[in-house]
């Protein structure tokens, strides 16, 4: 709208949507400052409001800063400019309007989706995630408060989650026989996990029709990639996690490998130093250091993977192998009430979904009783790792410090941190919550440096922060 054109009701409206729709983005997470709000309108009096598509890649690139925002900056413009109103799906001929959930409904529909997905038709899938939870997510009558759509309810009953085998059959037959079944089962899997994103955003967008898009954006819509909180964290936000962590792997492994000391000189250098001397008789004025070798830091990471961490340890082995790639000299243990290594797991270049896998599996012999007891675990790792531990080490631990009310081992703690040369323990529980309950980390944040890492941005910050 130019400053010659006329306000309207409907370009007054269409100006309330964009100011709502830049506040739902500040409350995801996205940091949009107001010359980049005067931007996307700009730009959007270039090109028009009449495509869509041009729209959101307009707004987009005016707003988003990072790759990372991408997936919540899609959510909230679906909510704000959606692309469908109502049912969004006109019957078929012939068909009844308002069909029915019953049991040849669901089998019939089963049919359609897994046809779709083995073909990819991503128009039809968006069409049949809008029919899906017409018929099987909604949830009329229900209480005050409590919206009448569900996507949850809809994924339940039509379960897309267990068509994977016979979609990975479908596949092998159009992909030939020198296709493998493991390739065809990850194009299911990511298929399959894409309508899920599509039902899930219908969803959202038959509810912001219902009650409201600023409601739907405080509540369904999850922050972005970098503000999400590790444990609530699903397997699939990993994939995104992954394009972010691998980078500040890299950083982290920088910051660590410098000198601690930068400006310290190095050892004396007498030959230099008298040669020098004789230009001002004999009297060493000025002295000549050799130059100080920076050493690589050995990396020693200890991963709790209890069961109350369980988000946050996708996070940790994720990290770990990431750290794994870029540091030649490290090793990684997992515990829960028990210590066991896995850097041999841990292969550099390797896939990084079969690594995982192993080190979840593996994951199992760092328990003896399933309790979480970290005062038992740092004995164990003292009493048969201690030698993984030097001057020249940097010791990670990575766990939210809630230890069942055990003998802490603080002493333990305390001989493991004075023998290597820095200690840091990232906690994915906020700095409140800290000493509440069981939690140990007031006694152990005396000992080593706590930093409260709840999801990228702090892990971003703490890279950064970092003391050389």
């Amino acid at each position: 709208m130019t400053p010659e054109t006329p306000e309207t009701p409907e370009t007054s409206g269409l100006l309330d949507r964009h100011l709502a729709f830049i506040e739902a983005l500040r409350g995801a997470g996205l940091s949009v400052s107001l010359a980049e709000d005067l931007d996307s309108v700009a730009a959007l009096g270039a090109v028009g409001w009449g495509d869509r598509t041009h729209v959101r890649d307009v707004l987009a690139a005016t707003l988003v800063k990072k790759q990372a925002q991408r997936t919540t900056f899609d959510a909230l413009f679906d909510v704000y400019f959606p692309a469908l109103v109502g049912d969004g799906v006109a019957p078929e001929d012939g068909a009844p309007e308002g069909v029915r959930d019953n049991a040849a409904a669901l089998q019939e529909f089963r049919d359609q989706l897994a046809e779709a997905l083995e073909s990819g038709d991503e128009q039809q899938l968006r069409r049949l995630a809008a029919q899906m939870v017409g018929t099987f997510g909604s949830m009329p009558g229900r209480g005050p408060g409590l919206s009448s759509w569900s996507a949850y309810t809809a994924l339940q009953r039509v379960a897309p989650q267990e068509l994977v085998d016979r979609v990975v059959g479908g596949l092998l037959g159009e992909m030939g026989e020198e296709a493998r079944e493991p390739e065809a089962r990850r194009l299911a899997d990511r298929r399959v996990g894409a309508f899920t994103r599509m039902v899930e955003d219908d969803a959202r967008r038959r509810i912001a029709e219902e009650k409201g898009p600023d409601h739907v954006a405080d509540v369904a819509v999850r922050p972005s990639i970098d503000k999400l909180a590790f444990t609530a964290a699903r397997r699939s936000d990993l994939v995104e996690m992954r394009r972010e962590i691998f980078p500040l792997a890299r950083r982290l492994a920088t910051r660590l490998t410098k000198e601690h000391h930068a400006r310290r000189r190095g050892a004396l250098d007498f030959r230099r130093t008298v040669r020098a001397s004789i230009a001002t008789g004999g009297v060493p004025l000025t002295t000549h250091h050799r130059p100080k070798r920076p050493h690589r830091t050995d990396l020693v990471v200890l991963c709790d993977v209890s069961g109350s961490v369980a988000n946050f340890a996708q996070f940790t082995l994720l990290f770990v192998f990431a750290l794994r790639e870029v540091f030649q000299s490290m090793r990684a243990f997992t515990f829960i009430d028990h210590v066991h290594e896995v850097t041999e797991h841990l292969r550099p270049g390797a896939d990084p979904v079969e690594v995982l896998e192993n080190l979840a599996a593996a994951s199992s012999y760092a328990a003896l009783w399933g309790r979480t007891n970290y005062g038992r675990a740092f004995a164990k790792f003292e009493e048969e790792y201690a030698d993984a531990l030097g001057p020249k080490t940097t010791l990670l631990i990575l766990g939210d410090a809630r230890s069942n009310y055990s003998d802490l081992e603080d002493a333990t703690l305390r001989r493991l941190a004075g023998s290597v040369r820095r200690s840091y323990w990232l906690n994915p529980e906020p700095q409140s919550s800290w000493g509440a309950g069981d939690s140990a980390a007031q006694t152990y944040r005396e000992i080593v440096s706590m930093i409260e890492c709840r999801n990228l941005t702090q892990l971003q910050e703490f890279v950064h922060d970092l003391a050389l």
